[in-house]
């Protein structure tokens, strides 16, 4: 491989990492980064928001396109596999192409594929049509954030990574209520219309204002295109299974389904080699040894476990609305929305801050938030109000500001500058895989756990329980009193209290599971003082190291 350096230009570090470099010899962006985080932030808002747009609208596409509700799933499925797998290949695309124009090429099969999807004929069409706009949508993420953490300086990462996190955080939060507002008053086909002026405002501004880097590593010559394909195909397998095991494991009933259990065993197998492969193969698609460094390898996990809290949080909660408080999907989006909100406030005030203190104490502070926050919501009851539900989330949200930020700024404090293609690669693939763990983990144990409380709970439906007895004879006794039959109201009555029952064993789960992703937040945070402390912290030069 051979840098793709401008005529002229020189690495006047001297150095392999861009780590050690002095500020004032580190390469600068041609424009003002501000304007360039706008640029590059646009379609990958774009591409996170569809990413939970769609769920809402399953019910009115399968109806418009005489298709069934359940294979109307697949239209999420398919876009979460296609961009699983093209997440983790998107450093050796780069490498081929250069950033700023795979970027490109990432938008323009992003836009082309909204157009096709909208336009969708049949189930089918857009089912391939969503796999193709994933494959475009999967390299925004990683290039969006590599191209920030290059075109900020290190005293200023904090703020990339604040720009960033308004992407990441608040567009899954937005998007079911936008879904939602988009269904009702227009249709289902403006869901993916409405990317197709912001599509194509990014092509036409990305290549004015952003650049690659004079140190941005290209493959050239005639072997560039030699590559690790058995890395890329292990990959490619291990992660599509996994995916579609995450995806519909919960609605085809886990391993009590061959189908689950051939894919979950693909996954394995493909996944646990690709370790291996990519680990011994001496130009890895994938480089995973990267991980070595501390501060990534940790903060990757930390993302991981972050990233399933925020999505499988944000999944039971809504379920939790919707199932057992009646609420429409628009009001439990008014409900969810004011969390995104404070993210959006906070993420700037944190990025300040992160310049400023150390950040292992800011992402500390923020665990704790999201700890107390997700506690609150598991004493949630059948009682609770709109504005209780409001708060629990919004003081989760506030956490969730002074996590994403610090830790990912940490995250690329030590990596070399011509490897953040990569390492940005390999965070983004934790936190995708971290929320489809999450929501498979919240969903299942949902409903596992409704299953136990309701076997505990009709344990006390017998005639020898004297509160239900009184409650059943009470209940008969009023229902009579309407239809007149004895025999009918005793049925009826007996009906109303398995439905109570049935109730209060479903809430009793939705508890549980909130108390769960509590308790793995608060254990994540002995991990986060494993890391070292940003070089550049409390300073306007970086420390060489």
């Amino acid at each position: 491989m051979t840098a793709d350096h401008p005529e002229g230009a020189q690495d006047k570090s001297g150095e392999a990492g861009g780590g050690g470099v002095p500020e004032h010899q580190q390469w600068h962006a041609p424009h003002n980064p501000w304007l360039i985080a706008l640029v590059t932030t646009l379609a990958t808002f774009m591409e996170i928001l569809d990413t939970t747009i769609v769920n809402v609208a399953l019910p009115h596409i399968a109806g418009n396109l005489g298709a069934d509700v359940n294979d109307s799933t697949w239209v999420l499925t398919s876009y979460l596999v296609s961009n699983a797998i093209v997440l983790p290949l998107t450093a050796w695309f780069a490498s081929l192409m250069g950033r700023r124009n795979f970027y490109m090429a990432c938008v323009a099969l992003f836009t082309a594929s909204s157009f096709l999807c909208g336009f969708a004929p049949t189930l089918g069409a857009l089912v391939l049509f969503r796999l193709l706009q994933g494959v475009g949508g999967g390299g925004l993420q990683p290039m969006s954030q590599a191209i920030l953490v290059d075109t900020f300086p290190a005293r200023q990462r904090g703020m990339a990574m604040a720009v960033f996190g308004m992407t990441v955080v608040t567009a899954p939060i937005i998007g079911p209520t936008l879904g939602g507002w988009i269904t009702d008053n227009f249709s289902w086909r403006w869901i993916f219309y409405i990317n197709i002026p912001v599509g194509l405002l990014s092509l036409a501004i990305v290549p004015r204002f952003v650049s690659d880097p004079p140190y941005y590593v290209r493959r050239k010559g005639p072997g560039r295109f030699r590559g690790d394909f058995i890395g890329l195909a292990l990959i490619c397998l291990g992660l599509g299974a996994l995916q579609i095991v995450l995806d519909l494991g919960e609605r085809k009933g886990w391993l009590g389904s061959q189908f689950i259990v051939n894919f979950a065993f693909i996954a394995a197998v493909s996944l646990i080699g690709a370790v291996f492969w990519e680990i011994f193969h001496k130009d890895p698609i994938l480089d995973i040894r990267q991980l070595r460094e501390r501060n990534l390898g940790i903060s990757s996990l930390i993302m991981f476990f972050f990233a399933s809290v925020l999505y499988g949080s944000t999944v039971v909660i809504t379920l939790f609305m919707q199932v057992l408080l009646g609420y429409s999907s628009l009001q439990s989006g008014l409900a969810l929305s004011p969390g995104g909100v404070a993210s959006l406030v906070m993420l700037p005030i944190v990025g300040v801050l992160t310049s400023r203190m150390d950040a292992r104490k800011l992402i500390t502070f923020g665990m704790i938030l999201v700890f107390y926050g997700t506690v609150k919501m598991g004493l949630f009851s059948l009682d609770v109000d709109f504005w209780a539900v409001m708060m629990a989330r919004i003081i989760q949200a506030f956490g969730l500001a002074f996590v994403f930020v610090p830790l990912s700024d940490l995250a690329f404090s030590y990596v070399p500058r011509e490897a953040r293609n990569n390492a940005s690669s390999l965070n983004s693939v934790a936190r995708n895989i971290g929320g489809s763990v999450g929501i498979a983990v919240a969903t299942a144990f949902t409903s596992r756990w409704s299953q136990v409380h309701q076997t505990f709970l009709v344990g006390h439906l017998t005639p020898y329980d004297a509160d239900y007895t009184s409650m059943l004879q009470s209940t008969t006794q009023l229902i009579a009193g309407q239809v007149g039959d004895p025999a009918t109201a005793a049925m009826q009555a007996q009906a109303a209290a398995y439905g109570i029952v049935r109730q209060q064993a479903a809430t009793l789960a939705f508890v549980d599971v909130f108390r769960l992703l509590a308790f793995i937040t608060i254990c994540t945070v002995p991990m986060i003082w494993l890391m070292r402390r940003s070089p550049h912290t409390g300073s306007t030069e970086m420390v060489i190291h």
